[in-house]
């Protein structure tokens, strides 16, 4: 039986981005095609223990040694380190949330697991740094999916202009990707999101936020917009299935606009390789909240949300969140 719990859009958001990300970590970083289908034949497709035996002979890269199934990868560790953020502080502190990022993500803190390049670089800007003398841009020159990971939490609790959201994601986003196209793909999407939690049809979400996407990218999501049919494989090879941002963000508006619901979108993402967990946080964010606010706040499925590990964690902080 498939079931789903009831929550309200913005808590769905949230939740909707931790869990894709954790049901996508078993296959992060597969690029086979072939092999994902023979794996998800014989194993399944989501909550997998990372095997590194399913990457071998293979194109993939094998970086979760150390991670059980239903852990988060980065990505979702950054969602969860802002979430908690938000909900200790009320609002986004810059500083703090740059210390709370070195401390957990730094020698010596809570995470353990791959580091990619831009976080790498982010921790050498703030390693040496007291924390009134680090920079207002941090980040790497870096277009990859870090970029978009603390998203959900900054929209769900946002209730000002559209101007306004844009520059809170900006200084956010280049706090670990100090790229103008990482900030523009960050706008689009958490413009979209945004546009979902405030009643938008998900297709007009998608279409209104492309003034935000900037010239580099606004062109490859009109295309991407333009299929007219679920075709995850054909947008995946048009456009790249890899760690950054031109190639991931038009594979997650046409999920966006054409799955049915939460889980077809992420067992899609997940069918289609790469960088996965990566596309999952704004995915799942954004159907997540879509399909509660259609369906009446039922959207994420019941056993995908008790197999996430840090389901305590993200569940108290969005309580937190809300009774304030």
């Amino acid at each position: 039986m498939n079931s789903s719990i009831k929550l309200e859009p913005r808590v769905a958001a949230i939740l909707g981005a931790l869990v894709g990300d954790a049901a996508s970590l078993g296959l992060h970083w597969l690029y086979d095609s072939e092999r994902i289908a023979q794996i998800e034949e014989s194993k399944g497709l989501v909550f997998l223990r990372p095997d590194a035996s399913d990457y071998a002979g293979v194109s993939g890269y094998f970086a979760h040694g150390n991670k059980q199934a239903g852990d988060s990868s980065a990505y979702g560790e950054l969602c969860l380190l802002m979430l908690r953020h938000i909900a200790r502080h009320g609002k986004f502190y810059r500083v703090d949330y740059q210390s709370e990022y070195r401390s957990y993500f730094g020698p010596g803190g809570g995470y353990q697991g791959y580091i990619d390049s831009p976080s790498r670089l982010t921790l050498q800007t703030l390693l040496p740094l007291k924390p009134e003398d680090f920079p207002l841009q941090s980040g790497a020159d870096d277009d990859q999916f870090a970029a978009l990971a603390a998203l959900p939490a900054i929209v769900a609790i946002h209730d000002e202009s559209q101007d306004a959201l844009n520059a809170k994601i900006e200084q956010a986003v280049r706090l670990t990707n100090n790229n103008d196209t990482a900030v523009a793909a960050a706008q689009y999407a958490g413009c979209v999101l945004l546009a979902v939690l405030n009643g938008q049809p998900v297709q007009q979400a998608l279409a209104s936020s492309l003034p935000h996407a900037g010239e580099k990218l606004r062109p490859l999501l009109e295309v991407a917009l333009q299929v007219k049919t679920l075709d995850c494989v054909a947008v995946a090879k048009r456009f790249g299935n890899a760690c950054h941002v031109p190639q991931g963000l038009p594979v997650i508006a046409h999920i966006v606009q054409h799955a049915p619901d939460y889980r077809t979108a992420i067992e899609e993402n997940i069918r289609i390789g790469g960088d996965s967990c990566g596309r999952s946080i704004m995915l799942g964010a954004i159907m997540a909240a879509y399909t509660a606010q259609q369906n009446g706040g039922n959207s994420i499925p019941l056993e995908w949300l008790g197999r996430l590990r840090s389901l305590k964690v993200a569940a108290d902080a969005c309580a937190q969140l809300s009774s304030q």
